[in-house]
């Protein structure tokens, strides 16, 4: 998917939602500290498993996820 390949889906980790390389740090986690202003460097420091393309992975893969798509319907 899109090369993304340090997001990792396990159902034995964190129920099987996307996280980070198979470790217990999901996507939604990463991303919500980047919206909140968390700089790259304190998450780093904070998350030391962490690495810098695992943090653009996170945001290139919450983009793919909010990709619009138009649907077109058939009115009667």
């Amino acid at each position: 998917m899109l090369g993304l390949d340090r997001i990792t889906f396990d159902p034995s980790i964190m129920g099987g939602q996307a996280c980070i390389r198979g470790m217990r740090i999901p996507v939604s986690l990463v991303v919500n500290l980047v919206a909140n202003s968390k700089p790259v460097e304190e998450i780093l420091e904070e998350y030391p498993d962490l690495e810098p393309e695992d943090i653009r992975q996170s945001l290139l893969y919450a983009a793919w996820l909010t990709q619009e798509r138009v649907y077109p319907f058939k009115t009667a």
